[in-house]
């Protein structure tokens, strides 16, 4: 019984990815999804209040299709702007065939009590995956980071991947490719800031946007 419910909600997500992807959020119904997967409407409003819940698991499975990926890409002892870069290269992969479909999913995460958002409470363990793929592209690329910032550093990283995703979105470009040479010209940037950080004259800044990200991504600071 246990296997059928769950076979049954991969179904109906599955379904829904497929139409948001094809035909567009606003097109696609709930009932719509339901016929499509064969299940009653009852049924999938049975796993899924609305379409929103459904635009939720996009964004976690997301994260999840992106750090396998990035984990692949990797290089241990390779350069931090190497493999940040083709850690947010891989992202925008895995992000690519819902690109029509960006524009409404910001939509709906951008209200403050949206499961959808980012930092919402409902996002809390895909946050943590992504914040920690951050961490680990840190520690392939064996980055001296002062100790006071090894905490709070993958955040701002992530919140970098977060800025990126936000110009891919609006990005009209063939292939979104604005968005390609964004991160290409972004991460020698960012790798020599991480640099900076060790030195004393930079140290305090970097410490302070950083600990104000990781307060601004913490369940207390929301």
């Amino acid at each position: 019984m246990v296997v059928r419910t769950t076979e049954t909600r991969d179904k109906v997500v599955e379904v829904a990815l497929r139409l948001f992807r094809d035909e567009g959020f606003q097109a696609t119904t709930m009932r719509r999804i339901a016929d499509e997967a064969g299940v009653s409407l009852g049924n999938a409003y049975y796993y899924f209040a609305g379409k929103d819940e459904l635009v939720h698991e996009l964004y976690v499975r997301i994260q999840r299709e992106h750090r396998a990926r990035a984990l692949t890409v990797l290089v241990e002892g390779g350069s931090l702007a190497d493999n940040l870069g083709a850690v947010l290269h891989s992202g925008l992969d895995v992000m690519a065939p819902y690109h029509a479909f960006g524009g409404s999913f910001i939509q709906l995460a951008l209200p403050a009590k949206s499961s959808s958002s980012p930092f919402s409470e409902e996002s809390s363990d895909a946050r943590s995956m992504a914040v920690d793929l951050m961490r680990l592209t840190l520690i392939a690329s064996k980055q001296k980071i002062p100790a006071s910032l090894s905490d709070s550093l993958p955040t701002l990283l992530w919140m970098t991947y977060l800025g990126v995703t936000l110009h891919w979105v609006s990005d009209s470009s063939d292939d979104q490719a604005r968005t390609r040479t964004l991160v290409d010209g972004l991460v020698p940037i960012v790798a020599k800031s991480v640099k900076l950080a060790r030195l004393p004259v930079a140290r305090g800044l970097v410490t302070d946007v950083a600990g104000l990200l990781t307060r601004m991504t913490s369940r207390e600071g929301l």
